[in-house]
């Protein structure tokens, strides 16, 4: 018989809940095992046990940020109209998340915050399923003449860098207050109605 679990499932998601908040109000270098046991009134015993160290706790934030891009992509529902649909996805999943999730975003995504870059490798597959959603929408716009000759994968990384860029001019207030959704959706309805347009025929014919 194995070892009965000392904490569950509650537990834990406190945890990380806490863990989000100290690295949303004063960043990465502030989190600690003792400040997030304290923030929820268990004991450091619970902290280690369940996530093993602070860069546990890294990783396990690391991976929540893309565990919750999937669920929400997942969710999205599918229309007739799949560029639209794949332009509703970067506003109202991406955007979304970026907004209530701004270090997760920084964590999960950028790793610009990661205390240790190799962390991200404790991440990489729950990045690769949430990577797999997205580019199950966009082979419902490929099956709809919709990518111009474009492979998904490459659809995929532009639809991604162009959602990205937003997020990160979003978050350091560069986007006119007011008028980010508009923005995210105009230049999101923009790149996708153009994967319809060849490559060749978009940068222009050498």
């Amino acid at each position: 018989m194995g070892r009965p679990r000392l904490h569950g499932d509650e537990t834990a998601e406190a945890l990380l809940e806490a863990a989000e908040r100290i690295v949303d109000a004063e960043g990465i270098d502030a989190l600690t095992v003792r400040r997030v046991a304290e923030a929820t009134g268990t004991t450091t015993r619970a902290v280690y046990n369940l996530y093993g160290s602070k860069d546990g706790l890294v990783v396990a934030l690391g991976r929540r940020a893309f565990e919750l891009l999937l669920v929400d992509i997942r969710a999205l529902p599918t229309t007739a109209d799949p560029a639209a649909d794949l332009a509703r996805a970067g506003v109202d999943v991406f955007r979304r998340f970026v907004v209530r999730h701004p270090s997760l975003f920084g964590i999960g995504i950028q790793w610009g915050s990661l205390p240790n870059p190799g962390l991200a490798a404790g991440f990489r597959s729950a990045g690769g399923d949430a990577l797999a959603a997205l580019e199950d929408r966009i082979a419902l716009l490929d099956a709809h003449g919709g990518l111009g000759g474009r492979t998904i994968r490459d659809a995929t990384r532009e639809f991604h860098a162009l959602c990205e860029g937003l997020a990160a001019m979003e978050l350091r207030g560069i986007l006119p207050r007011g008028r980010e959704e508009a923005i995210w959706r105009d230049a999101l309805t923009t790149l996708v109605r153009g994967f319809e347009i060849p490559p060749k025929q978009a940068i222009g014919d050498a």
